[in-house]
């Protein structure tokens, strides 16, 4: 179950123990209203103008605290940065090759995938991760050579 408001997610944290910062309202703010799926560089550069006292180091352990309460989801793929998604429905990602651009869909949960991967492992599962790759449109665009009208 995703938790759809800023406040709800403060209160959340409130009942767990933790107190709200003004830093922490602002970093859970951000990635509730952020669809970019941001790194916590992005999050430090787009915060650090209101907050000139903030450290990356708060940033990081912030995340930290939000993904361990269940708050947002940290997508790692590959060498690149962490990525912090505050979206928790089920949802998948198409992510460009290019430009590292990521993109939500929705698309019906693949449970009949988890129940093959049971029966034919015997993994208890769950859960799991899917993300398709490929060239987002701009990126495509950019590469395309214009076509000359001749």
């Amino acid at each position: 179950m995703g938790v759809s408001s800023v406040s709800q997610a403060l209160e959340q944290l409130k009942m767990n123990g933790v107190r709200m910062t003004p830093q922490r309202h602002a970093i859970l703010s951000y990635l509730m209203d952020a669809t970019s799926h941001p790194t916590a560089d992005e999050i430090y550069k787009a915060l650090s103008p209101n907050f000139p006292s903030m450290s990356v180091a708060t940033i990081y352990n912030n995340l930290r605290l939000f993904v361990e309460a269940g708050l947002v989801r940290e997508l790692t793929y590959g060498d690149d940065s962490s990525r912090f998604d505050a979206d928790l429905s089920d949802h998948y990602h198409a992510i460009c090759k290019d430009c590292g651009q990521i993109v939500d869909f929705h698309y019906p949960p693949l449970l009949e995938v988890e129940r093959a991967a049971s029966n034919i492992t015997g993994f208890v599962v769950e859960g799991h991760r899917m993300e398709i790759y490929g060239v987002c449109s701009s990126c495509l665009t950019k590469h395309t050579p214009e076509t000359s009208l001749s």
